[in-house]
């Protein structure tokens, strides 16, 4: 069997074990993808292993915040842990919103472990034409 090792995970565990897991003023990190389609603006957060009911989210003016929990599983008392790299506690991401985005009409969906949210672009932030006034319709301003 081929055994695969990876320096900067075990670093990576070792810090989360040094330092604990996040708690709500000081959360972890979560990963995210963020990208455009069509008319979106679509954000989508991995939290594996989260229920919906831990997950919290807020917009204040065009500051988005993703707040979510993972809670450790209770285990019978003969149950003994041989391996733990699932981490727990709080995890946390803010991301300053555009001013074109319509933060009125954000939708979230969960599945699989992902947050998915879609905010729509505004209105007065897609293109659009300009109609030229030519000959009579030319007004001249005095003043």
């Amino acid at each position: 069997m081929l055994m695969r090792t990876d320096p900067f995970r075990e670093l990576d565990r070792l810090a989360q074990q040094l330092m604990g897991p996040g708690t709500w003023s000081k959360p972890s990190a979560m990963p995210m993808d963020a990208y455009r389609a069509g008319d979106q603006y679509v954000v989508a957060f991995d939290l594996p292993g989260i229920s919906a009911d831990a997950i919290d989210i807020d917009v204040e003016r065009n500051m988005l915040t993703v707040k979510a929990e993972r809670r450790p599983v209770a285990k019978a008392d003969d149950v003994q842990m041989e391996l733990s790299e699932r981490p727990l506690g709080v995890f946390s991401r803010q991301i300053v919103l555009a001013d074109t985005l319509d933060t009125e009409r954000i939708a979230a969906d969960y599945d699989a472990g992902v947050l998915t949210l879609r905010i729509p672009i505004a209105e007065r932030a897609k293109p659009r034409k300009i109609s030229i006034g030519v000959g009579s319709d030319r007004r001249e301003i005095s003043g």
